[in-house]
């Protein structure tokens, strides 16, 4: 009886632990969450404010292929520049990339590379190089005013010598071609949901 009884403390102390651990997760949920949000809206913000020209406003575009943030003057009805979120495979995993263009979809306006899992000092290159003391956002800096058609091209070794064509990170040719490859995939679907929502054809 007394084996019976310990027993039941046990499950009935494990239940209890199960149910106050539970209330404390869902508690510190409902805390965090808001202020995670607010914190990736500011992000998102600010990445938007990075690939676009000066602009005042954007209006948020829903689509098939993604959010557009259409980017406006007051002065002026029409668009000073595109943006949209692009996402694919890298190196080692997921690369998220918030991709600037102009409103005829011929030219980047800018990237900012804001997610991504690849090698420290090496792949890590496609956000930020610490070892270009001078210039350590040269990698990304190269998208900006790039065309898009045929297709963004990046060079191993060598120096750009066309309008679409950006140099690779040395020791990191996977991960820079992965941030091509990632926004010329992306770009044909844009092109036709910008196109379908009225926006302006090259």
């Amino acid at each position: 009886m007394s084996k019976l009884n310990l027993s039941t403390r046990m499950i009935l102390v494990l239940t209890l632990i199960t149910i106050l651990s539970g209330a404390i997760l869902a508690g510190w949920d409902s805390v965090t969450r808001p202020k995670i949000a607010f914190h990736r809206l500011e992000a998102l913000k600010a990445a938007i404010g990075d690939v676009l020209p000066m602009h005042d406003s954007y209006e948020t575009v829903e689509t098939d292929y993604g959010k557009l943030y259409v980017g406006m003057n007051e002065n002026s009805d029409q668009p000073v520049g595109v943006a949209f979120m692009a996402a694919g495979s890298g190196f080692q995993g997921e690369v998220r990339i918030m991709v600037g263009m102009t409103p005829d979809m011929t030219q980047l306006t800018g990237i900012k590379v804001l997610e991504q899992i690849e090698t420290p000092g090496l792949g890590t290159k496609i956000v930020e190089d610490p070892s270009n003391k001078q210039d350590p956002f040269w990698f990304p800096a190269q998208f900006k005013g790039i065309t898009v058609s045929p297709e963004i091209v990046v060079l191993k070794n060598a120096a750009p010598t066309k309008n679409n064509e950006v140099a690779g990170i040395t020791g990191a040719t996977i991960s820079s071609k992965a941030v091509a490859s990632i926004i010329n995939d992306q770009i044909i679907g844009i092109k036709t949901a910008w196109l379908a929502k009225g926006g302006v054809e090259s």
